[in-house]
């Protein structure tokens, strides 16, 4: 049987496809419901498919949507291994599909969630005070102006693009996508408390795990870097054990603590996490980063989906359609050849993987 892979269209869509390539590969779907409705009155879950033993000492996951909208590459990906590769599992290895970790922003086309938070910028240590971001306290009513007219526009991004020649560039993105704590309606805002998506990473995630000794996390994002390229982005110190088994196994990764990536060091990232809330597994985890276009659309998508949030009308369906068409645009590219592209990077970093673990 010859399947089609391709990008969904809708949240509904992909959540519907994904179940039926688990049915297509004999592995069921255990859904956990979350309480926001989507978009189009649709329930909303993370949904978790698993092939291969539950005893099985090596668990591969692989996760989409941690930044909701990106989560549109990332189910494509995972309905394309259920189908083409999930019959070839070695002995020994389990896999593990979470899909839509957060479903809202998904839906809803947005990079956030229910709360306009980055879940990526969430997993601080909530018993402390979060991080200060001054930077960003410096330029936030240039990021999320009040008004988003042309000529605002116009006005804001040059005055940005002016700090970040100010500052350099890398400084420039440190402060604006590090993650903030301080403006709740701006972009990369790291939230108040744990968030629904956190505590379903911590309540859950360990017991889908279970007790395996190897275990390696997948997270697929989408928005930074060349077209179609997939950085491995590590979270571990260069020198780490973790960080020298990525580069066994895949050879170039690209560390965030070293400043060697497309990205900045972050903030509350939830990979950052994992050796604690899973302690007795040897953990390896890595972002895979496609590029899509420059960052600069990608910032002013999500300038754009701020301000309808925070001072337009989100109910305006001109306004909100345009602006999600602009956010999706930054975040998916249509093209089968830009799908095909992330789809053949993958095969490679999940099958060296799947490979290493499955050697012992």
């Amino acid at each position: 049987m010859t399947i089609e892979h391709r990008l969904a269209p809708t949240y509904a869509q992909a959540r519907a496809e994904l179940s039926a390539a688990a049915v297509r590969a004999g592995a069921g779907v255990t859904a956990f419901p979350h309480p926001s409705s989507g978009r189009e009155g649709e329930e909303l879950a993370i949904d978790v498919v698993t092939v291969g033993p539950d005893d099985a000492d090596s668990v591969v996951v692989i996760v989409s949507g941690t930044h909701g909208v990106e989560g549109y590459a990332g189910s494509a990906i995972q309905r394309w291994w259920l189908d083409e590769r999930a019959a070839a599992l070695p002995a020994g290895v389990r896999v593990v599909i979470v899909h839509a970790l957060n479903p809202v922003g998904f839906s809803w086309v947005r990079r956030v969630n229910e709360d306009n938070v980055d879940l990526n910028r969430n997993f601080v240590d909530w018993s402390q005070p979060p991080p200060a971001n001054d930077g960003y306290g410096e330029i936030a009513d240039l990021l999320v102006p009040a008004d988003w007219s042309e000529e605002s526009q116009a006005t804001t991004t040059d005055a940005l693009m002016e700090v970040a020649a100010t500052v350099g560039m890398q400084r420039f993105q440190e402060m604006v996508t590090s993650g903030q704590y301080a403006h709740p309606t701006g972009i990369f805002h790291g939230g108040s408390g744990p968030v629904w998506s956190h505590r379903w990473v911590t309540e859950r995630l360990p017991e889908i795990v279970g007790a395996a000794r190897r275990l390696c996390i997948l997270d697929l994002h989408t928005g930074l870097g060349p077209w179609g390229h997939g950085e491995l982005i590590s979270v571990d110190d260069i020198g780490s054990d973790a960080y020298r088994r990525g580069t066994a196994w895949w050879g170039a990764v690209q560390s965030t603590s070293g400043g060697e990536s497309v990205s900045a060091d972050l903030d509350g990232d939830w990979l950052s996490g994992i050796p604690a809330l899973i302690p007795d597994a040897e953990a390896t985890t890595i972002a895979i980063e496609y590029g899509t276009v420059d960052v600069i659309t990608v910032l002013q998508s999500l300038r754009a989906d701020a301000w309808l949030h925070a001072h337009g009308d989100s109910s305006s369906d001109a306004a909100a359609a345009a602006i999600r068409a602009q956010v999706r645009a930054a975040f998916v590219d249509d093209d089968p050849a830009w799908l095909a592209t992330i789809i053949e990077r993958f095969d490679d970093v999940s099958g060296a993987a799947i490979s290493a673990l499955a050697a012992g």
